[in-house]
């Protein structure tokens, strides 16, 4: 049911990224102003973001005011830690997951902040952010036999065809599939899940019929129209039969993009007691972003004892060409250390230690808009290509 890889090509020249660059500064490069260009550059460590969790409600009623606060940072951290750990894994391996004390949670905790904070003689509410440390977190879910994945998805715009009574529908209204995927936007896992407006240049853009045959150059243009390159198709039909009371949502889902896992999966999810359609459409919803989640995260998963190093090129113009590769390189999580070996006015030669192997490598620096191809007998880093002409 899950989607194949589309990542078998990206990592046919794997084992080169293991070839370390041995160099050798020129006299050029040891100018006063390249010393202190370098110093501007200095080593890189990939962004916690991924372990940030934001926005935790929680809402406490104590004896006393410090008490249901107390209470209240503990519920959040507990809940924090297991929204970050349901993060990184596959939903088969979250009955796995371990149920932490208060103390031992602490150990992961790197800082955390309050926002909206509200408090009575014995009430507390407030929306709490916690930030964990990666290494920890990384060496807890490896020394519990857990696999994970860290590197965040390019958006998905996700476009709902709703098939009924023969017709197939996405700009209509009503869609009750379309509406059904409202309540997804708020998710915070790896793959940030983005809904079309349906507004007029959509319309244009793509139909029913033409997003369901996955024509790939109009799924193309209207993701573009909201800053990714991915988009993902679900079909939904509910279906009645004959010897079944109750009826069932059948979903079919396929992906599109230059990062898509291809293929197609199809799933069906029952009606219980006395559900409405609506209810059965926003489960059905729900599975399809699970769905689409746990076949990114499979795609991704690290393995800590799989240490490599890539030994890259980077063409520059000036120093904002650097320090913009810089900046996206930092946001890569799977990069633990970016050193640099030589410096030009005109190049950029870098080690890139990273976990995993290197068709990951190469799928986590295209969510970044960073592009490694082959030129010659070096590989070479530059920033993707924009698709917007």
């Amino acid at each position: 049911m899950g989607f194949g890889s589309g990542a078998a090509e990206r990592g046919k020249n794997g084992d080169r990224f293991r070839r370390p660059i041995v160099a050798v500064a020129s006299g050029a490069v040891r100018t006063l102003a390249l010393a202190a260009w370098m110093a501007a550059c200095p080593i890189l460590s990939a962004t916690a973001s991924v372990f940030e969790v934001k926005d935790v409600a929680v809402d406490v009623t104590g004896s006393t005011a410090t008490g249901a606060r107390e209470s209240a940072h503990a519920e959040g951290e507990r809940l924090a830690f297991r929204r970050l750990l349901e993060r990184l894994t596959i939903r088969s391996d979250h009955v796995r997951l371990p149920d932490l004390s208060r103390s031992d949670i602490d150990g992961y905790v790197q800082d955390f902040s309050v926002a909206d904070e509200k408090t009575s003689a014995v009430r507390y509410l407030a929306k709490l952010t916690f930030r964990f440390k990666p290494e920890q977190v990384r060496t807890l879910l490896d020394r519990l036999g857990i696999p994970f994945a860290e590197t965040m998805s390019r958006p998905v715009l996700v476009l709902p065809v709703y098939q009924s009574a023969g017709a197939l529908l996405l700009w209509d209204d009503p869609n009750p599939w379309r509406t059904a995927w409202s309540g997804q936007m708020s998710r915070d896992g790896l793959v940030p899940i983005v809904l079309p407006n349906g507004d007029l240049p959509d319309v244009a853009a793509i139909g029913a019929e033409q997003a369901a045959a996955g024509d790939e150059a109009r799924l193309a243009a209207v993701a573009r129209r909201y800053g990714t390159t991915d988009s993902a198709v679900a079909v939904a039909t509910i279906m009645y039969l004959p010897q079944q009371p109750l009826p069932f949502a059948r979903v079919f889902v396929s992906r599109h993009g230059p990062s898509a896992q291809k293929g197609r999966a199809e799933f069906e999810i029952q009606s219980v007691s006395v559900e409405s359609i609506e209810t059965l459409l926003r489960r059905a919803a729900v599975e399809t972003a699970r769905l689409i989640e746990d076949s990114w995260k499979r795609d991704n998963l690290l393995r800590l004892d799989q240490a490599s190093v890539a030994a890259v090129s980077v063409p520059i113009g000036k120093l904002g060409d650097w320090l913009g590769v810089q900046k996206k390189l930092a946001n890569v999580s799977v990069i633990r250390r970016a050193d640099i070996v030589l410096m030009s006015r005109n190049e950029v030669r870098v080690n890139l230690q990273f976990i995993g192997d290197a068709e990951q490598l190469v799928l986590a620096l295209g969510q970044a808009d960073l592009q490694l191809i082959r030129e010659g007998d070096i590989w070479i880093l530059v920033p993707a290509k924009s698709d917007s002409g």
